[in-house]
């Protein structure tokens, strides 16, 4: 009977997800001539793991070191372009020319001749802007040095070239030679007084001053006269607030010392006649260069955007382009040349059902390269352990990454994510039950998936990116949550008769609803969840209280027991009988034996309504075994029961500890003196840590390597005693759920009556409106925020620690294939 069940239980059919895809190590051999049509095919598909056969040498001595600097070099002008045209704030919006496929040479030689165009527009339009940056801070010194140059006493002439100027300024006149071109190297006036006008740094001018009065002894007088607008510094390119200054001295010497200080403060100087007819027509010829600079600087900016936009149209195809030539030739540096240099070796891993669509991509490769020597494929025999692959969808994959992120799975060991897509979302809802809370999170993740295809092709930032990928573990996680508050009956803290009448009521009339321990049962229980006169009553504390602990313990037996069911199955698969014999059956009694007996007194007791005190059975079933229980029995022939629960789980220890390294010891001695030679089928023969798989073939391959008995027994030991003391300490901490739930409800409850109940009990819409801004930012970012992050890390934990630790390696490492369709923009350095 048996072995009936054993044999129906192997021949069941293979579970998505339950195991990794049985992979293949296979070895290439591939023409010199379609080498790069073969690995390009293979990126399209996306199913082969190449090894790395040149992982001894640095990336400057591998072959193909040429082709990926140029691929590296074209990635660069790409970017280059991609820089420019965000910076000139350019939408590319349109379909791209209809153009034949380049080949990379002729991209390459294309990509050259636009970065040269672009360089050198650049270096063009940076002189205009330069010299245009100039002149206009040569017209704002004009504007304001000239009202300095003025005599003091000649107001009225100030006020008449004041008002003059613009209308002055807008008559032709017909100068032959330029004011501007002649060399200006000091004004003088005719008191031999001479002055020096410039501009300068706002946040300098002060300090500008300060240096200037003590360089001249006194011997000067400062004019400063600031610019209400901003204005693009020449040197620098940026725009600042600056002012102009006009410096009156005497003599040579005061003239160099100005000059040595302007320079030394980045002032730019600018000549500025006394005569008030010569500046006007300085500020005429500025202004008329200006015109003439604007007009070219337009006429650059339309011919660069519109160079620009042409480039736009293709960037992102030249940029598939180039990355995907990158990627081809980077994976053909980790092949071989066989001894004739004719061909190249690769080896590499893929799952046995792509071999067919390798084989077939080859085959295509093969042909249209026209190489009259096919490409030779065929499996090999591996050393070390196959990569472990998954196929998930957009549903499971969160839930394949949550797992993931403890470790990867060893090759072909059962996968927790098959049961983490129900128990991960549950227990964060057993944490997180308020179905008003739970509504609010489906909403977000009904939003996440209603614009899933949009969000997918944006860029988005690391937080939004983490939230969008884990939409469907939110979608399940809210419906939970709504599960769970249903049961635990409460909306925001508030408890709703959803389902029916309360069970109890008022005995009589003095009974205020339920705040008196006046309430009596008059009918069946609510049909569902917690009874509504709970909430609010004088009991409500230690009723939940008792309630969410007891089934917190339920709940954590029955997970840590589906871990141990499951390190069964992986000792079957594995074919380890020893581990089934002395792993799995001790674990399952010593922890059935204690807690999964404490599982049943709490079941008993709901069951019967006992009064029974759990806390003192427990603890009186170690210290004194044989005492009667009295009041705290709950059934007949308990005490015999308990002392036999106990001596089982005394014996399981030494089970788990003492057979199985004697065992392996004298397997190994037998294998050695030639009486049998199976393989040893141990998880624990690995103590490095490596996998079944190598170590198996390790055994095969490497008879001189020995058996470590003191080693296996240490090992042993420790993995005993951490499972008796992680029986206890697991245990405990499934507590968390009690208190995380105990602590939602409570803060749901303090944010409901003591501010949204307070605020509405005033009559001032003012309060009343402060009152629910408070609760709602409160339930926003405390509730839904800093809760839901809560729940879910202690519900990430009790995964990780408490449930994957009784069967999960999580030694292995990913299925990495090459694929053009994994190639990111990180990939282009």
């Amino acid at each position: 009977m048996g072995l009936g069940k054993m044999e129906f239980i192997d021949n069941l059919p293979a579970m998505d997800l339950m195991r990794s895809e049985k992979m293949s190590f296979v070895q290439l051999i591939i023409p010199v001539e379609s080498a790069h049509r073969a690995v390009s095919y293979l990126g399209e598909l996306g199913l082969l793991q190449f090894r790395d056969l040149n992982a001894d040498k640095s990336p400057f001595q591998r072959t193909f070191v040429n082709q990926v600097k140029r691929c590296a070099e074209m990635l660069r002008k790409l970017r280059f372009f991609k820089d420019q045209i965000s910076k000139a704030g350019l939408v590319i919006s349109g379909q791209p020319p209809m153009r034949p496929i380049h080949e990379v040479e002729d991209l390459e030689i294309q990509l050259v001749e636009h970065e040269n165009e672009l360089i050198e527009m650049n270096a063009n339009s940076e002189k205009l802007r330069q010299t245009y940056n100039e002149l206009l801070e040569f017209k704002m010194v004009l504007q304001k040095a000239g009202r300095f140059l003025v005599p003091g006493k000649s107001s009225a002439v100030a006020e008449e070239r004041e008002l003059d100027e613009n209308v002055y300024l807008n008559d032709s006149y017909g100068d032959t030679a330029s004011l501007l071109e002649q060399e200006m190297r000091g004004t003088t006036i005719q008191s031999g007084v001479r002055f020096i006008c410039g501009i300068v740094n706002k946040t300098k001018v002060l300090s500008f001053e300060r240096m200037l009065f003590r360089a001249t002894r006194g011997n000067m007088l400062f004019h400063r006269a600031a610019i209400v607008e901003q204005i693009i510094d020449p040197t620098s390119s940026e725009t600042v607030e600056k002012t102009v200054f006009v410096v009156f001295f005497s003599g040579e010497q005061a003239r160099m010392k100005i000059l040595k200080i302007c320079d030394a403060f980045g002032a730019n100087c600018y000549p500025v006649p006394e005569e008030i007819t010569r500046q006007r027509q300085i500020t005429k010829e500025v202004l008329s260069r200006l015109s003439e600079l604007e007009a070219t600087l337009e006429a650059g900016i339309r011919h660069r955007n519109k160079a620009l936009t042409a480039i736009g149209l293709q960037l992102t195809k030249w940029m598939n382009m180039a990355r995907r030539e990158k990627a081809v030739y980077d994976t053909l540096n980790m092949l071989n040349f066989d001894v004739t240099k004719k061909c190249l070796v690769g080896e590499g891993w893929c799952p046995i059902f792509a071999k067919g669509q390798i084989q077939e991509a080859l085959q295509r490769a093969s042909f249209e390269s026209s190489s009259q020597v096919g490409i030779i494929f065929h499996v090999m025999e591996a050393v070390e352990s196959p990569p472990t692959y998954f196929r998930t969808n957009r549903f499971t994959n969160a839930f394949q990454e949550i797992v993931d992120a403890y470790g990867v799975a060893r090759y072909q060991e059962v996968n927790p994510a098959v049961y983490t897509v129900i128990t991960f979302p549950f227990l964060f809802a057993v944490m997180f039950g308020d179905w008003g809370h739970g509504i609010c999170l489906l909403l977000l993740a009904l939003f996440l998936i209603a614009r899933e295809s949009r969000l997918s092709s944006q860029k988005l930032g690391s937080f939004m990116e983490m939230l969008f990928g884990g939409r469907y573990v939110v979608l399940l996680m809210s419906i939970f949550s709504i599960f769970c508050g249903l049961l635990y009956n409460e909306f925001f803290s508030v408890a709703f008769h959803i389902f029916g009448a309360s069970a109890y009521k008022c005995r009589d009339e003095s009974c205020s609803l339920s705040q008196t321990a006046g309430l009596v049962k008059f009918r069946d229980p609510y049909p569902f969840g917690v009874d509504p006169s709970w909430r609010g009553s004088r009991s409500e504390l230690p009723f939940l209280n008792s309630l969410k602990m007891k089934m917190s313990i339920l709940l954590g037996v029955a997970q840590m027991n589906l871990g141990i069911i499951l390190s069964y199955f992986n000792a079957r698969f594995f074919s380890n009988s020893i581990d089934v014999r002395y792993q799995f059956v001790p674990q399952m009694i010593f922890l059935n034996s204690l807690f999964g007996y404490l599982s049943l007194l709490i079941i008993i007791k709901w069951c019967t309504g006992s009064q029974a005190d759990l806390y003192h059975v427990m603890i009186y079933m170690f210290l004194s075994p044989m005492e009667e229980l009295g009041e705290n029995q709950l059934f007949w022939g308990q005490r015999p029961l308990q002392i036999f629960l106990l001596l089982v789980a005394i014996i399981a220890v030494p089970w788990m500890l003492f057979p199985k390294p004697f065992i392996l010891k004298k397997l190994n001695s037998e294998r050695f003196q030639g009486r049998t030679y199976g393989i040893l089928h141990s998880s624990e023969m690995d103590v490095d840590g490596e996998t079944e798989s190598s170590s198996s073939r390790q055994q095969q391959h490497q008879h001189q390597e020995e058996f470590n008995f003191s080693e296996v027994f240490v090992h042993q030991m420790i993995h005993s005693i951490e499972f008796v003391l992680g029986a206890v300490s697991n245990t405990a901490s499934y507590l968390r759920l009690w208190a995380l739930s105990l602590a939602h409800s409570e803060l749901s409850t303090v944010f409901y009556e003591k501010v949204l109940l307070l605020a509405w009990g005033y009559d001032n819409l003012v309060i009343r409106l402060v009152g629910l801004a408070v609760f709602a930012f409160a339930t926003a970012f405390i509730l839904l925020m800093m809760e839901t992050l809560s729940a879910f890390l202690h519900a990430l934990r009790l995964h990780w620690v408490e449930f994957q630790n009784k069967f999960y390696h999580g030694d292995g490492y990913k299925f990495r294939p090459f694929s053009f369709a994994a190639i990111t923009e990180d990939d282009d350095d």
